[in-house]
């Protein structure tokens, strides 16, 4: 079992060069099976949520290569409609961004329901009830999800506007472009992963209006084509290293990224008395005095992300003064609080709100990372922290983040990656983006 070991109090300093967005990158990978020609996708991560997705494709059919680290080429031609694998499904609820586009293309798919970070009930009925209102016939057998429909046929959908699900705006996007007519969505999700979906949809042909909106409308097309395109940078990737340079006290950039994918969070970030300056394609924090508190909630973009939320209350835990941190996306995330308390962090969950009474310093201590950006706090949390911490369950880290302990040395932090029997794992003088790739391509 792998750990980071992070020896923490030393300020982070320097300029971190961000990943395409895992999110666009995995809508994306299954909008190129809409197709039989040919996609090219660049500035794809090499994480280990990317490597499930494919390995996902290739069980149904899909030719995956390399063109060149970063840039992958999915050929669907010979797509089939063979169940997927759950041992692969059950990894990664974004994995079921497959059943729309098979329905889409093929007009068949049978997929077990999926799994990710088990963070709250996350349902797939919003998917369901969309992929029945075009038309098709949708069964739950034994855990799998069969659905089947001799014509698509454009409707008006409404999703719910509590969640403005990205999951559900994505699967219906990807049936209603190989749909007969107009669909129109209501409370689709206006984050800016799904404008950068669109935007490949688009390059294929497809015909889309209002995405970045709440009403996105789709005219269904008889087929679509090949396209090369490239995927935005990761803003929660960004976003974790704002304020991971905020907790220890830092001077921190981020690039290439658009300010405008970050107002939110870089204004809650100013309003707790750090430093923001930004230009066209990037974002520094500089600290220059202790945070003070604040409060905040969760919200559908562009509101405070959700994914966000436990890398902004693991900043509180040593601002000055009381912060009342709420989440409304998703029920359960806040269930690691526990792990920040035993690095002494004042926090009191009361149902989905968090109250922080920010302490001076937090120390270093053993704890578990339960999900992919609780595991990102308590990396926080260690970087800041007064000696040594020892983070286990990294694997859910490295779904999200590439090269994490990497960019985080070269910004000065003191953190290593080390195997049950402490031996030093991927040292950074060895790690390359080629060769990840190429061990992402042997499992497949």
């Amino acid at each position: 079992m792998e750990y980071l070991r992070i020896s923490g109090g030393t300020p982070l300093r320097g300029t971190v060069s961000l990943s395409g967005s895992k999110n666009a990158a995995l809508a994306i990978l299954a909008g190129a099976l809409l197709t039989e020609e040919p996609c090219t996708i660049h500035n794809v991560p090499p994480i280990e949520d990317v490597g499930t997705m494919l390995r996902v494709l290739s069980a149904i059919g899909v030719k995956v290569s390399l063109v060149k680290p970063g840039s992958v080429r999915i050929d669907a031609s010979l797509l089939n409609d063979n169940p997927l694998p759950y041992d692969l499904v059950k990894k990664m609820r974004a994995s079921f961004y497959v059943s729309g586009a098979l329905l889409g293309r093929i007009h068949r798919a049978r997929v077990p329901l999926p799994g990710g970070c088990v963070i709250g009930a996350r349902p797939v009925d919003f998917h369901i009830n969309a992929f029945r209102q075009l038309g098709a016939t949708v069964e739950l057998q034994h855990g799998l999800m069969v659905a089947e429909v001799e014509r698509l046929r454009g409707t008006h959908i409404v999703l719910d506007p509590r969640w403005c699900s990205v999951g559900a705006t994505v699967n219906t996007m990807l049936v209603a472009c190989l749909a007969e007519g107009e669909t129109v969505i209501d409370h689709a999700a206006r984050e800016p992963e799904v404008t950068n979906f669109a935007d490949f949809l688009l390059s294929m042909g497809a015909q889309i209006e209002g995405a970045g909106t709440s009403e996105i409308r789709v005219t269904g097309v008889s087929g679509l084509k090949g396209s090369e395109f490239h995927v935005i940078s990761d803003r929660i990737e960004a976003g974790s290293y704002l304020f991971m340079g905020a907790a220890t006290g830092g001077d921190v950039r981020v690039e290439p990224i658009s300010p405008n994918l970050l107002e939110f969070v870089l204004c809650k970030l100013d309003e707790t008395g750090v430093e923001v300056d930004t230009d066209e394609t990037s974002a520094r924090v500089r600290v220059t005095r202790r945070p003070v508190a604040l409060d905040v909630a969760t919200a559908p973009f562009p509101g405070f992300p959700t994914d966000l939320q436990p890398l902004i209350l693991a900043l509180t835990c040593t601002a000055a003064g009381r912060s009342v941190i709420q989440e409304t996306i998703y029920e359960g995330r806040l269930h690691y609080v526990g792990e920040l308390t035993r690095m002494g962090a004042n926090v009191k969950v009361v149902n989905q709100t968090a109250v922080v009474r920010g302490v001076t310093k937090l120390s270093g201590a053993p704890v578990e990372s339960p999900d992919l950006r609780a595991g990102a706090a308590l990396v926080a949390a260690g970087l800041s922290a007064e000696g040594q911490t020892e983070i286990t369950g990294v694997g859910v880290i490295d779904r999200g983040y590439y090269q994490l302990e990497e960019k985080l040395s070269g910004l000065g932090a003191d953190i290593i990656r080390r195997d049950s029997d402490g031996n030093v794992v991927r040292p950074s003088a060895e790690v390359n983006e080629c060769s990840d790739w190429q061990e992402i391509l042997a499992s497949i």
